[in-house]
């Protein structure tokens, strides 16, 4: 295997999502791409029912970029970002990471309805979940959540206006095990993951942890909470993913 992947380098070399320079395989962006991050060095707050939240980044200027072209691809033959989906795989991976509590005994994606599944053409969530799963070797069940209707959008709603307009949203499929991670892209005000974190709760979950690629705003809305740590450590490192 170490000799294949020495003969793909050579016709493929590993390069950084962001300038194209060269970086090892286990990376996805450079040094200098990389800092230019916004990251959080704390938890998100997290809103009752959920146990806690996690968020790699502050949803923001390049952060804000790479979230946005993994979510909205352009249309077409050319509509899969590969750079975009290694970044956000790579930073859910790291808000896995610093997630509080216990690991999980199932991964959950946050679900669209099948309206705007079938506008996007994908699950953005549902690759994410998967990712963390894979990551931490359970199982992951998008279907453990489902949309019963589709919402507004909750862009530029206030706190409250967003968990009315989510309220009774999504339906859990029982039995569930205790602890469920409930991953999404982007946590705003936690009121789409606590209304999703109330119906697992209600299907038998006993712990439900948010974990987000992205936080906004930040840092206003986040909590102090447990240091986050380093991208450049070496166990976080390790879970990035690079673009082939």
């Amino acid at each position: 295997m170490r000799a294949w992947h020495s003969m793909l380098d050579l016709v493929l070399p590993p390069v950084c999502a962001g300038c194209g320079d060269p970086v090892s395989r286990e990376t996805v962006l450079c040094p200098a791409c990389d800092a230019r991050l916004p990251r959080l060095e704390i938890d998100c707050a997290a809103p009752a029912p959920l146990a806690g939240c996690t968020a790699a980044v502050a949803y923001r200027g390049v952060a804000e970029e790479w979230v946005r072209r993994f979510k909205h691809p352009a249309a077409g033959i050319a509509a899969l970002d590969v750079c975009a989906l290694a970044v956000a795989r790579a930073l859910i991976l790291e808000a896995a990471a610093g997630a509080p509590g216990r690991g999980p005994d199932l991964v959950v994606p946050v679900p669209p309805h099948r309206r705007s599944l079938y506008a996007r053409g994908f699950h953005a969530a549902g690759l994410l979940a998967r990712t963390v799963a894979r990551a931490r070797r359970v199982p992951c069940r998008p279907r453990a959540l489902v949309a019963r209707r589709e919402t507004p959008s909750q862009t530029g709603l206030h706190r409250a206006d967003r968990r009315r307009n989510i309220r009774g949203a999504f339906a859990a499929h029982s039995p569930l095990p205790p602890r469920i991670w409930v991953v999404d892209d982007v946590i705003t005000t936690g009121s789409t993951l606590a209304e999703a974190a109330h119906q697992l709760h209600r299907a038998g979950a006993r712990e439900v942890i948010g974990v987000c690629v992205a936080a906004t705003p930040a840092p206003r809305d986040c909590a102090a909470s447990s240091p986050r740590r380093s991208a450049q450590s070496p166990d976080t490192g390790a879970w990035r993913q690079r673009v082939s």
